[in-house]
């Protein structure tokens, strides 16, 4: 076992005895050592319960024969940090939480890893951790919120947030919004449409490394307390049969991901997390191949934000399995892969039950919402290297758009623009300078984008930037437009009234400016100063590289 290395033999009597005024006993230190990182903590409602997670966790372990060690991890809520200076962190903290765990686990010489986050990006720095780590490991999450209910209709995050367009619409008053905010998020969890923590906690699950339920279960179910103790019990199994996430996260097991994403219309932020937890493998994801798998996966679940749905009622439809069930049933998925469950895919889902078949929730394969699937990779003059939209959470009449350009260079301006009523029907509102260099940290958009919703311009407005947006943002919002403004992108080229041109069916985003004036303003373009100077956020804006490659940090 690795853990010999810290309590074996006569050399680590002094390690022992640390160990020992810990409260260790000789009968845990001859066991395997798991290590447990609990992203627990009082600022994140996904995570505010993982204490009690954990200690189902550590109650399988020790029932298996191993001795849990906990350790904790930090973590960023979205929703909190959004629409200010904190959301440049968000994105950041996911490279801080895989080099920590990382540091942690190799330091005291861990046999095994199980990995408890809950929210936005410490699932995906857990999941880099894990693949950069290579020790039998599984991730078992805090599970899903539930639905809020307001006036007799379910209601959650994004309905706060398009409630601030609606009063300053005069939609609403602040009274209403004022009684949406006590009841929208009702309790612990992670916010409970298909925004990004349930996104990348479903694909969890897709990717082999979870065990059935983990993205669907409430958090406040007694199952998920279960699904706990058989995750710390099945990681001991793993160690006992060698079985590492290289056996697992493979090219094929991305693939299905991929399928399982473009069916259930996830996050647009699964095309930064992705490849950056495939990139710890050597294995490359691009925008090309997101756009190939879309083709050919049918669109089967309209979770919120783009429909009335959310992750209660996935779970009740069958869950991750059952929209596997039916994608494996039109030959879309790689079912020869392994699981953590010890078994391939193709058994798991010979088990599972399938969709109910009366359910619009999760759709049979040849009745989907859509034909193809709910991200787009979008390229053009405006994004050579490639953009991103939820296309899944776009209005028809919004998938084909031209319109002038109403330009920014940061995320403040653009909102009292909006909010000040100074963005038309028609408009393209542009918002640069929000890069993983620029901004820096590439800030989510959930602020302006809801907001024109909640004005009721999603059906003639669209925003691009070079930001990204919330998995809980709806409409023609096309993000990670690379290259960035900071690096010199199309996109910093843009002036008011300029015509941008989307077209989603055929993948285009244009500028239509001629390429001769273009360079006249290229040549007139000057690099920008750093934002910021000092500090983590200065460091990591000179090494991580563009959105169209997951954002990684470069030189590892």
């Amino acid at each position: 076992m690795r853990s010999d290395a810290v309590k074996r033999g006569l050399e680590r009597a002094p390690h022992r005895s640390l160990f020992k005024a810990m409260g260790y006993t000789d009968e845990e230190l001859d066991r395997p050592l798991v290590a447990v990182v609990n992203a627990a903590s009082e600022i994140i409602p996904g995570h505010i319960h993982l204490d009690d997670i954990v200690e189902g966790v550590k109650a399988g372990i020790r029932a298996a024969g191993g001795t849990p060690v906990e350790f904790p991890s930090i973590g960023v809520c979205d929703g909190i940090a959004m629409g200010h200076e904190g959301m440049k962190y968000s994105l950041a903290t996911r490279e801080l939480i895989a080099d920590s765990v990382e540091s942690m686990v190799r330091a005291h010489g861990f046999d095994a890893v199980v990995l408890v986050p809950n929210c936005d990006k410490i699932v995906p720095g857990m999941l880099m951790a894990a693949a950069r780590l290579d020790l039998p490991a599984i991730v078992v999450s805090g599970g899903p919120m539930l639905a809020g209910r307001y006036e007799g209709k379910d209601i959650d995050l994004s309905s706060m947030y398009e409630g601030v367009g609606a009063v300053a619409a005069g939609k609403m008053t602040e009274e209403e919004l004022a009684r949406m905010e006590d009841v929208a998020c009702p309790g612990c969890g992670s916010c409970s449409g298909m925004f990004t923590a349930n996104s990348m906690n479903c694909l969890v699950e897709a990717l082999g490394i979870g065990l059935p339920g983990n993205g669907t279960i409430p958090a406040v179910s007694a199952a998920r307390r279960r699904l706990a103790k058989r995750a710390g019990a099945k990681v001991m199994e793993l160690l006992e049969r060698g079985i590492t996430p290289s056996m697992i996260l493979t090219r094929a097991a991305f693939e299905n991901a991929l399928a399982v994403d473009m069916a259930m219309g996830c996050s647009t932020n699964t095309a930064l997390h992705l490849p950056a937890i495939a990139n710890e493998l050597g294995i490359e994801i691009d925008l090309d191949m997101i756009n190939d798998i879309s083709a050919k996966t049918p669109h089967l679940c309209n979770l919120r934000p783009a429909g009335p749905y959310h992750i209660q009622d996935l779970d009740e439809a069958g869950g991750i399995p059952a929209v596997m069930k039916e994608l494996a049933g039109k030959g879309l998925l790689h079912l020869d892969v392994l699981t953590v469950t010890g078994a391939t895919l193709g058994q798991v889902l010979a088990g599972a039950p399938a969709r109910k078949a009366d359910s619009d929730v999760i759709r049979g394969a040849d009745r989907p919402y859509h034909l193809d699937g709910g991200l787009a990779a979008l390229k053009g003059s405006l994004a050579p290297d490639g953009a991103i939209v939820k296309k899944s959470a776009v209005r028809d009449e919004m998938l084909v758009h031209k319109g002038p350009a109403r330009v920014f260079d940061s995320e403040e301006d653009a909102n009292r623009a909006i909010m000040g009523g100074a963005i038309k029907p028609g408009d393209v509102v542009v918002i640069r300078y929000e890069g993983p260099k620029g901004g820096p940290g590439m800030r989510e958009m959930l602020g302006p984008t809801s907001v024109i919703a909640g004005m009721g311009l999603d059906d003639s407005v669209a925003l691009i930037t070079d930001g990204r947006f919330s998995g809980a943002t709806r409409g023609a919002a096309i993000g990670h437009v690379s290259p960035e403004a900071a690096e010199g992108g199309p996109i910093a080229l843009i002036r008011d009234g300029d015509i941008i041109s989307i077209d989603i069916p055929n993948k285009r985003l244009d500028l239509e400016v001629s390429d001769a004036e273009l360079e006249v303003r290229r040549a007139a373009w000057r690099a920008p100063e750093p934002r910021v100077k000092k500090g983590y956020l200065a460091r990591y804006a000179r090494i991580v590289s563009s959105a169209s490659r997951g954002a990684v940090v470069e030189g590892r």
